[in-house]
């Protein structure tokens, strides 16, 4: 067999993935598993013996598959009993109040625009007086803008300190689609947040000698000042040469990084496959420079890439892709040729059998989808294609080497020897004897780009599936910008680390290299700003379907399968096929997916903000407010934090199959409710922006600016306007003015009430108590079924006048989990409960869907719907218990 690791690790990765089921169907599953691995080990063996090869051959592939759904079990079972987040989880370990917390650096402080961070590894925290062993990590952010007397003691890696601190478990915003923020940090060991008060909380304490990791740890901070130093004051591009030298993406801005997404070209800003492959390319390159032998070259590769994982961040990209590496270079070692399909395999089976988690991560398959089309479909193309004309640039002039090549390609060199003759004619006597060099020269430079290219357009459509399904996102423009990307991402990679390396020793000249590089690193830029302008380079597109992703992938694998069997006809059967079926995930021609003839309203879980999605009984659609987290300005040119419209509200939208919104409203202009806007504006084609009054505020001109920009209608709605709308009475109760305003307030939110048949909804965005009672002295019609609860729940809001107008059934109250606002205030609570009103928050329930045909109203929420319950009447209420219900028409 060709490819004998390529069935074994699909056989270990189906392992993995069955082993949830079997956990969940069978008491004893581990030991199952175990078992039937051993059996058919036995079998194996036996039919070895029997010369049964075939048979053993498939009892191998048994092996592997329970091997892999073992390896997931232990994995499971392998987590300690006092992992941070496990105690917290089982109410073990109290986070109610500060606790002090002892653990090892696991890096130097990495300072930031706003303030520093720590990670730490923790040994011991202190509850009820007692020090209790503890493993996990806790990241520290300690902002400046709470300083108390001054920064706090520096620290470094490896050393041991002591925090009092008040730590949080990580907690993904509970909406469909959203960002998983929890799976991220936990992918970089952090279980555990905390904000450092004052830098006094902090101590360093004796402890052991630091390790050999916390001296690369140091290594890699000061290669990171080191960089900052070479390329002050030019701070953009000492952010992007942080990410593609040394991991740390810290520093880099979304509206930075935006262009690169478009491109298809962010994967450089990712230590990846490329960076591995450019760094083996070099050392490889050097040692044959050098005339060492091949094994000598091998190690010294290996040696060089074990180096690089040892400094940098993010390693999990790195360590996939150093194993093939190291599997192609030790083939060479032993010279043999290894088919690339199998190291990519190999290293595949190392990863799932000692983390098989890994293979349920994005950047994971991410990275084996690359390298697979690389290895099944780009390569052997080109090996059919450019390899023979490269062969046949070797030698030119020996025409006793022509019948060893193809007809074509035999007449190809007949021709450059022509080109070469002739110009050996016009050039002067000291230059024709380099004739053929000037022919063969750009012949290699092209056939070297046509590479790239074929290469760049089988990864972008062969990737296309995933980079949909994860990141919303088909770049037309990748094919052609991912070549200049790469091309100077080769340069910017050894320069780099060269210019880093004189920089240590050489201050002055350090800073000269560190201008040529900034020069690069700006090139690589505007080149990908340029390519993004370009009109149509990329598109948002909603998530596609399990069935069209496994179709496109199973039509990949025919099409690779052909071409390595050297079928032409299903080559081409393949690729049509994958056209097909890319169009589909392109255009995405499915209907969205909510349910016709019913009202629905959605309040998302966005944390310390708002953004309701509405959906109209004939289609249309509607988004009030797009969330945003308070106090995300911008600082030094970045903004801390995700962006709220782009991680979470754009999601939930792709996951109900959206690209268009009929309607966005902003209520008023405070950031955690226009803070998304401009994301959800890029991402969706939007019919009309309304808004209430104009203020002067850089935020809301932001918006506005994003509307113009992309042929959007601003309408400014005031109270008193009563209109249908997508089969709906909708009714504006205030503002009571479009006058502008200096500032942004409360009280100028926009407050709509929806009346479909029966039922009725009422959305009040942050209006405080002036509102609420000048709206009930304009007698306008409040009685709601459903209330979206004013001001996150604030104590200036929810009058029991306004309440007893309102007198909902369902409320849900916006708030994000600990804000430090106090919200939602026990008053609030009390009086809401008061009225009978079931009572929900997206704090504790995540996103919370109302639905409504007109004659009775239901609910359900993201994180407590589990199953229906009953049906709801308006006495049975409950501050926390809502999970899916019927609640009564007025």
């Amino acid at each position: 067999m060709k490819l004998p690791a390529l069935p074994i690790a699909i056989c270990l990765a189906a392992g993995i993935l069955a082993a949830a089921p079997i956990t969940a169907h069978l008491p004893h599953g581990l030991l199952l598993s175990l078992l039937i691995t051993l059996c058919a080990v036995l079998v194996g063996c036996a039919l070895l013996k029997l010369r049964r090869v075939d048979l053993a051959w498939t009892a191998s592939l048994l092996v592997w598959f329970f091997l892999g759904a073992t390896a997931a079990q232990v994995e499971r079972l392998a987590v300690p009993p006092n992992q941070a987040s496990i105690l917290a989880s089982s109410g073990r370990l109290d986070l109610g109040e500060p606790l002090r917390w002892r653990g090892i650096l696991r890096a130097d402080p990495l300072r930031l625009p706003w303030g520093v961070r720590y990670d730490v590894d923790l040994e011991q925290v202190q509850a009820a007086g007692q020090w209790t062993a503890v493993r996990g990590g806790l990241r520290v952010s300690y902002f400046f803008d709470q300083r108390a007397s001054g920064d706090p003691s520096p620290v470094r890696a490896g050393e041991l300190v002591e925090v009092l601190a008040r730590a949080r478990t990580i907690r993904n915003f509970g909406d469909p689609g959203a960002f998983d923020y929890r799976g991220a940090l936990q992918q970089q060991g952090i279980d555990l947040t905390a904000t450092l008060r004052n830098p006094a909380l902090m101590q360093v304490l004796p402890g052991p000698a630091p390790r050999l990791s916390h001296f690369m740890a140091r290594l890699r901070g000061r290669l990171l000042n080191e960089l900052d130093a070479m390329l002050s004051p030019a701070e953009d591009r000492a952010a992007i040469a942080r990410a593609m030298l040394l991991g740390d993406r810290s520093f880099l801005d979304s509206q930075q990084v935006e262009p690169f997404r478009e491109t298809g070209a962010f994967h450089v800003l990712v230590l990846a496959g490329l960076h591995v492959g450019v760094l083996a390319a070099l050392f490889f390159w050097a040692g044959k420079k050098l005339h060492l032998p091949v094994a000598a070259r091998a190690l010294l590769t290996i040696a060089a890439l074990c180096f690089y994982i040892a400094i940098i961040e993010d390693r999990p990209p790195i360590v996939r892709a150093a194993l093939m590496a190291a599997v192609y270079l030790l083939a060479r070692v032993l010279y043999r040729r290894v088919a690339l399909l199998n190291a990519v395999s190999l290293a595949a089976i190392a990863i799932l059998l000692f983390r098989p988690s890994e293979i349920a991560q994005v950047s994971f398959q991410l990275s084996f989808l690359a390298a697979a089309i690389i290895a099944a479909i780009a390569q052997p193309l080109l090996e059919r294609t450019a390899e023979g004309y490269h062969r046949a640039l070797e030698h030119l002039g020996d025409v006793t080497r022509d019948a060893s090549h193809a007809p074509k390609v035999a007449e190809f060199r007949l021709d450059l020897r022509a080109l070469s003759a002739w110009l050996r004619s016009l050039l002067p006597a000291r230059l024709a004897g380099h004739s053929d060099q000037f022919v063969v020269f750009p012949c290699r430079v092209a056939l070297r780009l046509c590479e790239l290219a074929v290469l760049s357009v089988a990864l972008q459509v062969g990737m296309l599936p995933l980079m949909a399904q994860d990141f919303h996102r088909v770049s037309f423009i990748a094919p052609l910008a991912n070549i200049p990307a790469v091309l100077l991402t080769a340069l910017i990679i050894p320069f780099g680390f060269a210019s880093l390396a004189v920089s240590t020793v050489w201050k002055g000249f350090g800073i000269i290299l560190g201008r040529i590089l900034g020069f690069l690193i700006a090139t690589l830029a505007a080149s990908m700003h340029w390519f993004a302008r370009l009109p149509s380079s990329s598109i948002r597109v909603p998530s596609p379907s399990a069935a069209l992703l496994i179709g496109f992938l199973l039509a990949a694998a025919f099409l690779a399968a052909a071409i390595l069997s050297n079928k032409r006809w299903a080559s081409w059967t393949g690729f049509a096929s994958l056209l097909v079926l890319g169009s589909l995930i392109v255009i995405y021609p499915f209907p969205a997916q909510f349910q016709r003839g019913r009202l629905e309203v959605t309040v998302l879980d966005v944390g310390q903000g708002d953004s309701i999605f509405v959906a109209f009984p004939d289609g249309r659609t509607m988004l009030v407010d797009a969330g945003g987290l308070p106090g995300s300005s911008y600082v030094r040119g970045m903004r801390p934090g995700i962006d709220i419209g782009e991680d979470v509200v754009s999601p939930f939208l792709w996951s109900r199959g959206l690209k268009r919104i009929d309607a966005v409203v902003l209520t008023h202009a405070h950031e955690d409710h226009l803070g998304g806007l401009p994301a959800v504006l890029r991402n969706f084609r939007v019919g009309e922006l309304w808004v209430g009054r104009d203020v002067e505020s850089a935020p809301y001109r932001n918006v506005l600016a994003e509307a113009r920009a992309r042929s959007v209608p601003v309408i400014h709605r005031v109270r008193g306007e009563h209109f249908e709308w997508a089969g709906v009475r909708m009714s504006i109760l205030w503002p009571d003015t479009n006058d502008p305003a200096r500032t942004a307030s409360n009280d100028d939110s926009v407050v709509l009430r929806l009346q479909d048949a029966k039922e009725s909804l009422l959305l009040t965005g942050d209006i405080e108590r002036p509102v609420e009672r000048s709206i009930l002295a304009d007698g306008d019609e409040l009685t709601a079924n459903f209330l979206k609860v004013p001001h996150h729940g604030g104590k200036t809001s929810s009058t029991p006048a306004f309440l007893d107008a309102v007198h909902p059934a369902v409320a849900a109250i916006s708030v994000g989990d600990a804000n430090p606002f106090g919200h939602p205030s026990a008053d609030a609570v009390e009086r809401i409960l008061a009225e009978g009103t079931r009572l929900l928050r997206t704090d504790r329930d995540g996103a919370i869907t109302i639905t409504t045909d007109g004659q009775s109203l239901n609910f359900r929420s993201f994180f407590t719907c589990t199953a229906p319950c009953s049906e709801l009447s308006s006495s049975a209420a409950s501050p926390t218990a809502a999970t899916e219900g019927e609640a009564p028409a007025f």
